[in-house]
């Protein structure tokens, strides 16, 4: 049985501090699925995640959006609000 490529997730700001890494590794599926699985192993950032916006492969994508695809090999930016201008 062959394994799907993980998701490249990559956290920025208050996402990275909560995780304490700056990226992490997850299945690919659904933005919700994949969202669930990043505060399954990082339960500090389960309380960043419902303020973040997202970026799948470049697209923009909200927590609203939970059956969008996150594709195997593909690149999630974990976005949180950024202060300042």
């Amino acid at each position: 049985m062959t394994h799907a490529q993980p998701v490249e997730v990559h956290l920025f700001a208050a996402a990275r501090a909560a995780a304490g890494v700056e990226r992490m590794q997850c299945p690919p599926g659904p933005l919700g699925n994949v969202l669930n699985h990043l505060a399954g192993h990082a339960p500090a950032l389960a309380e960043v995640l419902p303020r973040c916006s997202y970026l799948i492969d470049g697209i923009a994508a909200r927590n609203s959006d939970s059956e969008i695809p996150v594709p195997p090999g593909g690149r999630l930016d974990v976005l949180p609000p950024f202060a300042g201008g």
